[in-house]
């Protein structure tokens, strides 16, 4: 099934910018996209994971668990790993829809109850959590996500890992995934738990630009009629991104955040009042992800201006005598705090 081609999608440059940050540095905790519908949030999404290099996994494991990571291996790998008869595949990285009337045993994993009932023996059906290992688990609507879902994704996210304890079955496997949420913020707002979670979030809105409307309606139309030929037609640019994404990944270690740099972002935050200091981490990995994707050796303020917004408008305490917009009151700290420091 032909997938519309990441470079094809017309303006939502601040969107576009923060996924390529998470696909370089998944360890920037994930990436929120509030804003109107049909504005290509989950395309931005779909059309990433599948320019992606594949991953090479084990054969047949059901977390699809990386070869070479020999401390995160499942109950099925580790046997073959002392064995030293694994087998590896490659495969698509994985893009995993979380729908909203999920149950917890279709998210986290239950009893494998057609295997309970014929063969009498206990085995685990893992969940979406599994098929998410190593990709992206994407929610759409997040903000209308039940509680107990949200305290769930919130345990998974913090430690990597998806235990399950139930009907006599002890389970523990990998689960690590790139967490991407949209939401219209009108039809109500995310718990602060899991709001603080993403590493990144953006806004995004219905184009007023009479020509970057034409130009999108004219995309989309001759990707419904032709996707095939749509999508050779901007294999290039694709290709051009996914390179550019292999190389930022293998840049990323050697990029240096000085410690001017990272004053800077600490000032930023204490300008803002975020609480706590996932505000200067997520500030700090996405600019390393966006200077190892630009080709710089070094975090500057260009990136961290440009990763200011996603990294910490949605971590402003709301105030009663600001009724300025998250993204401009931290437009305005940065003008501030940069200025200063010039």
């Amino acid at each position: 099934m032909a997938v519309f081609p990441f470079s094809a999608i017309v303006g939502q440059d601040e969107m576009k910018l923060a996924i390529l940050a998470a696909a370089v540095e998944p360890g920037i905790g994930g990436v929120l996209v509030l804003g109107d519908r049909g504005t290509g949030k989950s395309t931005a999404v779909r059309a990433l994971a599948a320019l992606l290099p594949k991953i090479r996994a084990v054969d047949r494991c059901p977390y699809g668990c990386d070869p070479e990571a020999i401390a995160s291996t499942c109950e099925h790998c580790a046997p073959l790993k002392r064995k030293g008869s694994i087998k590896s595949v490659l495969k698509p990285v994985p893009v995993v829809d979380l729908p909203l009337g999920a149950t917890e045993d279709r998210v986290v994993g239950a009893l494998d109850l057609e295997r309970a009932l014929s063969q009498g023996v206990k085995a685990f059906e893992p969940g979406l959590l599994a098929r998410a290992n190593r990709g992206f688990l994407y929610i759409d609507e997040v903000n209308l996500l039940e509680d107990h879902l949200v305290d769930l994704l919130i345990d998974v996210a913090a430690s990597g890992e998806n235990l399950v304890e139930r009907e006599g079955l002890s389970v523990r496997h990998p689960a690590r995934f790139v967490l991407v949420g949209s939401g219209n913020p009108e039809e109500g707002e995310l718990r602060p738990q899991l709001l603080d979670r993403f590493g990144l979030a953006v806004d995004v809105s219905t184009p007023t630009d009479l020509t970057m409307r034409i130009e999108v309606v004219k995309r989309r139309d001759a990707f419904e009629r032709d996707p095939e030929g749509f999508c050779e037609q901007w294999r290039k640019e694709d290709e051009k991104i996914r390179r550019r994404i292999v190389a930022a990944r293998k840049r990323l270690p050697a990029v240096e955040v000085s410690d001017a740099a990272l004053a800077r972002a600490a000032q930023l935050c204490m300008a803002l009042g975020t609480d706590g200091l996932r505000g200067e981490l997520a500030l700090m990995r996405a600019s390393r992800a966006l200077a190892a994707y630009e080709g710089d050796s070094e975090v500057t303020d260009d990136h961290l201006r440009r990763m200011a917004a996603p990294a910490l408008r949605h971590r402003l305490r709301r105030n009663p005598l600001d009724d300025a917009g998250s993204g401009t009151r931290v437009e305005r700290a940065v003008g501030e705090v940069f200025t200063q420091a010039a």
